[in-house]
């Protein structure tokens, strides 16, 4: 399907809004402690934090420049506050007033009239018009704003970048690391909020893209700095509907408190943070209200340096489990008891704010497993682990190395404990809100389950426990393998986890992502064609993972054509007529050429391919040939249906018109997990530099493959578009090539054709120009 990287808006649609919309404000703030802005009313907003240390500040910011939302849906940048007055009512509790030390202020960010970074500290305090110190009416005009203690310092208010106020706990030292003796509980909220002046608007964009039948995914680790507004309203004027998959992450939402000489996960008191659990009540109340059905997803992660030391997963030498994140998660042990109770406590409460929000419950369990390391050590040897597996498990180095019986018992042993963990998060789930119903879903990570280099860790990671009717539905994704194009270990995955676990397609989700590398428009096209292959394969559902990279990238998924729009279509059909010797054919490129003023040329070549155009009409003479053409005009609804065209002097792999032969042609190298080699066709290649020509429309039957020299007549089939696809994938090293004959995808050029002298036998097409389609196979 059609999709776009949006860089900026251009001529989409757009609104206004007020500046300083409550929506659009962040907050930041240091580890250990946490933060949550959201957004009670139209003209209100509200923080909640949790100190735990001395020095903690965060940070309530407004920035000029939008940097979170997708380019279709930002609003504009205006760094010019001159004659903008900001007011509103202040509210706060639990942090140091508005008259004190350390109290709220406003720090400016921005450049002075000479152009020189400068930051101005607002103290609030100075403006206040009317109230008490935690409960006053601010006025701030920017065209008369002074910073400092007693003011005195006029703020350049015609260039500023962002503007934050601070918050701090009773006792503030300023870079104190030392633990608060019981974690402090502040909020913050500033209501009737009002923007008055010469620039108290901001144009925003307001794209509402049609529903496209796919599902996003969201995560509050990545987004929970934001108002659960913000981020909904991405989702919907993207075209998301339906099912909204929301991760609630591995580092902000538990509690925390100090022990053991480091601020940890509490297990004993509340398992959700203040904030966390004031931002998820309000963004599944603003789900139900835009019509979403959320699941939220739990794993077994937890950011290492909150991770109590007896809970981590550990490889027999005794190392921790450690994902390559920065900084690093741990990785949460089935077999500990106390991690266990502590995770279903977790679930069972963020099932009961799904109740409490009218939503149907829906919960995943996110990518369970044993953590397999970097050499390939299953982290199965926590002294919990070894308790359950009999004391002194036989050690595993290389989970790749042939394995003994022994060994493999382990594994299957290892299994049943992770079963009996999930099994156990999902009965707290069905508990929490029984007798009402959930749903509890269970994602599985294809790359690392089914890795082909380590054959047995199935055994262990996709355990027999999981097998339908386990779970109501089961969750699949492979990013690594989908992103850089390792179709073979894909395919052979999601088989293997069918045939081993029995979840029908009609019972399983795909989820595709995600883009590490800001921009990789190749990693968006494996995506968005995954989740076409998807919706062929009658899955249940399609996920994009997820929605910060959808808003980084601007990735915009299109809706599928409907019956109207199938104009656009191509027939698969052949132009009925033999091109006579007069037609002509005409190869154009588009060259950019710039002249100097010394009369040197700087050339730019704009395509990587020619586009052909050809004039059918000379050599068409006879009333019956023109009948044909008139029909074949007609069924094509003259320039709105494509079609096939033989070029006469161009339609083989083998020179220009030869017989193919299978080794006409290089695809690719074989690297041992691609299966997929596109048809191309190389002019030039003993210069060096040849043109690559994209053959999107062989001859059926005409296909001849050879791999490593060798012909192949099986295990290979032509997919649609001119790919060819391996059953199994090359092996590293083997060149890949092909033979064919190939037609042009061609449209009629205009809607109107001339005939003159129809009726007799000297009728003749004065002219039928047809021009070449762009396609991507």
């Amino acid at each position: 399907m059609a999709f776009w990287l949006a860089g900026a808006r251009s001529g989409q649609d757009h609104d206004w809004i007020q500046r300083f919309d409550p929506r659009f404000w962040t907050v930041d703030f240091p580890r250990p402690m946490l933060a949550a802005v959201t957004v009670p009313a139209a003209d209100a907003l509200r923080v909640d934090l949790t100190f735990l240390t001395a020095g903690d500040l965060a940070g309530l910011i407004w920035d000029s420049a939008d940097r979170h939302d997708h380019p279709l849906l930002a609003y504009a940048t205006d760094r010019d506050y001159a004659r903008t007055t900001l007011s509103f009512r202040w509210r706060a509790g639990g942090i140091v007033p508005l008259d004190q030390a350390h109290g709220p202020t406003l720090t400016i960010e921005g450049r002075d009239g000479a152009g020189a970074a400068r930051t101005w500290y607002v103290r609030l305090w100075n403006y206040v018009v009317a109230g008490q110190p935690d409960d006053a009416r601010i006025v701030l005009p920017f065209s008369a704003l002074q910073a400092g203690w007693s003011r005195g310092e006029a703020v350049d208010p015609a260039a500023i970048d962002r503007l934050f106020v601070s918050l701090v706990p009773p006792g503030y030292a300023a870079g104190s690391t030392a633990l608060l003796p019981d974690p402090v509980e502040g909020w913050a909220e500033l209501s009737e909020i009002r923007c008055d002046g010469a620039r108290a608007m901001l144009e925003i964009g307001d794209v509402v893209v049609p529903p496209h039948g796919v599902a996003c995914a969201t995560a509050y680790d990545d987004q929970g700095t934001l108002t659960p507004q913000r981020v909904l309203r991405n989702a919907e004027g993207l075209g998301y509907r339906g099912s909204l998959l929301h991760y609630v992450g591995m580092s902000h939402f538990m509690r925390l408190a100090g022990a053991e000489g480091a601020v940890l996960v509490d297990p004993h008191g509340p398992v959700l943070a203040g904030p966390a659990a004031a931002w998820h009540a309000a963004f599944l109340a603003e789900a139900r209200r835009r019509g979403f059905a959320p699941i939220l997803s739990l794993s077994f992660e937890l950011l290492a340096q909150h991770c109590p030391v007896a809970w981590q997963q550990r490889a027999a030498d005794g190392s921790p489990a450690r994902t390559g994140w920065s900084p690093p998660s741990a990785l949460l042990s089935p077999a500990q008891p106390e991690a266990m109770a502590w995770l279903r406590r977790v679930a069972a409460a963020f099932a009961g704010l799904m109740r409490e929000a009218g939503l149907a419950v829906r919960v995943q369990i996110g990518e369970p497993w044993w953590w397999v390391d970097a050499a390939r050590r299953p982290c199965l040897y926590d002294a919990a682990a070894r308790a359950r597996l009999g004391g002194n498990p036989p050690v595993i180095d290389d989970l790749a190395a042939p394995l003994d019986a022994a060994r493999l018992d382990l594994l299957d042993r290892a299994g049943a404990i992770l079963a009996e963990a999930t099994a156990g998060l999902r009965d707290a789930v069905r508990a929490a809100v029984a007798p009402d119903p959930a749903e509890v879903l269970l994602l599985v990570f294809l790359p690392t389950v089914f890795d082909p280099a380590t054959p047995a860790a199935p055994r262990a990671n996709v355990p027999l426990g999981w097998a339908a009717p386990a779970y109501d539905r089961l969750q699949v994704e492979d990013y690594d393998w989908l992103t850089s194009g390792a179709d073979g270990p894909r395919a052979a995955a999601r088989a293997a986890i069918t045939a081993r676990l029995g979840y029908p397609l009609a019972q399983q989700d795909v989820l595709a992502g995600f883009v590490t590398v800001p921009g990789d428009l190749v990693a968006w096209r494996r995506i968005d064609a995954a989740l076409d292959e998807a919706a062929g394969e009658g899955g249940h559902e399609r996920f994009v993972w997820a929605l910060p990279q959808v808003c980084r990238d601007g990735y915009v998924r299109l809706p599928a054509p409907s019956e109207e729009d199938s104009m656009q279509a191509f027939d698969d059909v052949s132009f009925p007529l033999a091109l006579g010797r007069e037609a002509v054919v005409s190869p154009e490129f588009a060259t950019s050429v710039i002249v100097t003023a010394s009369g040197f040329e700087r050339r730019n070549a704009l395509w990587s391919d020619a586009r052909l155009r050809f004039d059918l009409g000379p050599g068409i003479r006879s009333a019956a040939e023109i009948g044909t053409l008139l029909t074949f005009f007609r069924a094509r609804h003259g320039a709105a249906r494509g079609f096939r065209l033989r070029d006469p002097t161009d339609f083989s792999s083998n020179g220009l018109t030869g017989t193919p032969t299978a080794g006409d042609q290089w695809l690719g190298t074989g690297d041992g997990a691609a299966t997929r080699f596109a048809l191309v066709k190389r002019y030039g290649a003993a210069d060096g530099d040849p043109q690559v020509r994209r053959i999107t429309r062989p001859v059926a039957g005409s296909v001849r493959v050879s791999l490593a020299g060798a012909v192949r007549t099986t295990g290979w089939s032509l997919e649609p578009g001119g790919t060819i696809r391996f059953a199994a994938p090359p092996p590293s090293g083997a060149e890949v090539r092909a033979g064919f004959l190939f037609d042009v995808p061609v449209r009629f050029a205009e809607d109107r054709l001339d005939i003159a002298g129809y009726g007799c036998d000297a009728a003749e097409a004065v002219s039928v120009p047809v021009i070449a389609l762009r396609e991507e196979g």
